[in-house]
């Protein structure tokens, strides 16, 4: 694993994918944001919300791989060292939303990114409650 990630806090209400590619890659959401937008990728478009092939082609800019299916989140312990997650994930005129998230596992620490910009603390370690859905692994 790369040298212990830092969250990046959303600096838009839709922008946990560019914040949680930022956090894999270590810039800071402004960088990440301005290349994002440079591939077409905008925190505004919904599609960015309900397709993970955004988030995945915006790590692979980073030089950063992905596994290129989806699986089904089964518990904690059997997630990857790093790991993008859906969390809130439900249907809106039946198609999926979900909030991106980073899972983080150093050593025997644990923890997700979470760059929701209202929480107090941007690393969390409450994770029973958080729910993910599925999750992609993210290739050190």
């Amino acid at each position: 694993m790369r040298k212990k990630m830092k969250p990046v806090v959303q600096e838009e209400i839709t922008g946990c994918g560019i914040a949680s590619s930022a956090a894999i890659a270590g810039l800071t959401y402004k960088e990440a944001k301005k290349i994002a937008n440079g591939m077409g990728i905008y925190a505004e478009d919904q599609s960015l919300w309900s397709d993970p092939q955004h988030v995945r082609n915006l790590l692979a800019k980073f030089g950063i791989g992905t596994d290129q299916e989806e699986k089904a989140f089964e518990d904690w312990k059997s997630l990857p060292d790093c790991a993008l997650i859906s969390t809130n994930w439900h249907l809106e005129d039946r198609k999926p939303f979900w909030h991106w998230a980073v899972f983080v596992r150093n050593g025997a620490e644990q923890y997700v990114l979470d760059s929701k910009k209202s929480l107090k603390n941007n690393i969390r370690k409450d994770l029973g409650r958080i729910k993910p859905k599925w999750y992609i692994k993210v290739h050190s």
